[in-house]
């Protein structure tokens, strides 16, 4: 709407050749607004154990009828994933255990999810124009979230969105850039932000080895996987754009900066050097901020999405099927899931958006 837009001449002033416009140049109404910028562990409480005592059958009075063997099973498996505070490094295996025990929230997450609490809060994402990001301004919108997503360049799918305004030209890598969204934001006065979720990522698309070993694309991966968010946190925080007490800095990282799950997921491989060591990196900088910004109560979540099928693992292709890849607007539902979930009590932790539970570092 066109209150969301500031006046250009104030944006101006405030900002040189910064110019906040109510829709995209060239782009029909429709468009959102635009604001182009210069150069403890998941408890399964039964889930599992209920979705397949559903197919044995109920008594008379809604009571569970199991017996012998297979009672017996599932009050064993129901006791495992309620003692469970780490999720396995074998994804092919993680995904086959989820199936035999009718994990219902790990195989479909609408049988957890509701996004009810999202609506009216006021959400920044980065790199919202393509893959898990765009799915998370979808189903923000969709649920009633004020949202403000933050992208190098618009796309058509973000048009029509409602409650959805767009920050263009902002390369997370630019320290200009980034700073320059951040002030248009405040001059804006939209307020604080409830959730800034930290999603803009790159991985090269080549599999990296000795052979081509790249010393430049590991410092790309490195500058927008691990100082990208933080460029962008601090930003935000400088100019109080982020709620102190309830807001929460979200950062979509990897199970692939596990350090220990290395020797299980590239066991005498090793390979992709760039991506392992920005993902490492994000965490323990994900860690530290969780330390700064708890005196503050703002919550810092670290969130594996889950295998997705999206154009950053397209080269993975082949296994999608065999390690449970879902769609982009699957793992927005089960990010989503776990930032309503998360608070200060959960900040710093890495958790695996898949099945709720932990990574270790």
């Amino acid at each position: 709407s066109m209150s969301r837009v500031v006046n250009k001449k104030r944006a101006r002033k405030m900002l040189g050749t910064l110019a906040l416009l109510s829709t995209v140049a060239g782009l029909p109404p429709a468009s959102p607004p635009a604001i182009p910028v210069p150069t403890d562990a998941w408890v399964a409480s039964s889930v599992a154990s209920r979705s397949a005592v559903g197919q044995i059958g109920l008594g008379a009075a809604g009571g569970l009828v199991v017996g012998g063997m297979v009672g017996s099973w599932l009050a064993s498996a129901s006791r495992a994933t309620r003692t469970r505070t780490h999720s396995l490094a074998d994804q092919t295996e993680r995904f086959k255990r989820a199936k035999a025990e009718g994990n219902a929230r790990f195989l479909d997450i609408s049988t957890v999810y509701d996004g009810a609490p999202l609506r009216g809060k006021r959400v920044l994402v980065t790199g919202g124009n393509k893959g898990l990001g765009l799915a998370l301004t979808r189903e923000l919108s969709s649920q009633g979230a004020d949202v403000v997503v933050v992208v190098r360049k618009i796309c058509k799918e973000l048009q029509g969105l409602e409650g959805v305004a767009v920050v263009q030209g902002v390369d997370v890598q630019s320290d200009e850039q980034v700073t320059g969204m951040a002030e248009a934001l405040a001059a804006e006065g939209g307020g604080a932000f409830d959730i800034v979720v930290n999603n803009a990522g790159y991985f090269w698309e080549q599999e990296e080895t000795l052979s081509n070993l790249s010393p430049a694309e590991q410092l790309k991966q490195i500058d927008v996987c691990a100082v990208g968010p933080m460029r962008v946190t601090a930003a935000l925080l400088k100019h109080g754009l982020v709620k102190k007490a309830t807001g929460k800095v979200v950062i979509i990282s990897s199970q692939a900066g596990s350090v220990e799950w290395r020797r299980t997921q590239n066991k005498d491989k090793g390979h992709d050097y760039g991506h392992h060591m920005s993902r490492a990196a994000c965490n323990i900088a994900a860690v530290l901020l969780s330390e700064e910004l708890r005196a503050d109560g703002v919550a810092v979540l670290l969130l594996h999405p889950g295998f997705s099928r999206t154009g950053m693992t397209a080269k993975y292709s082949h296994i999608w099927d065999e390690e449970g890849a879902v769609e982009a607007e699957v793992s927005a539902k089960r990010v989503l899931h776990e930032v309503m979930q998360g608070d200060i009590g959960t900040s710093g932790k890495f958790v695996n958006c898949e099945d709720g539970l932990q990574i270790p570092w």
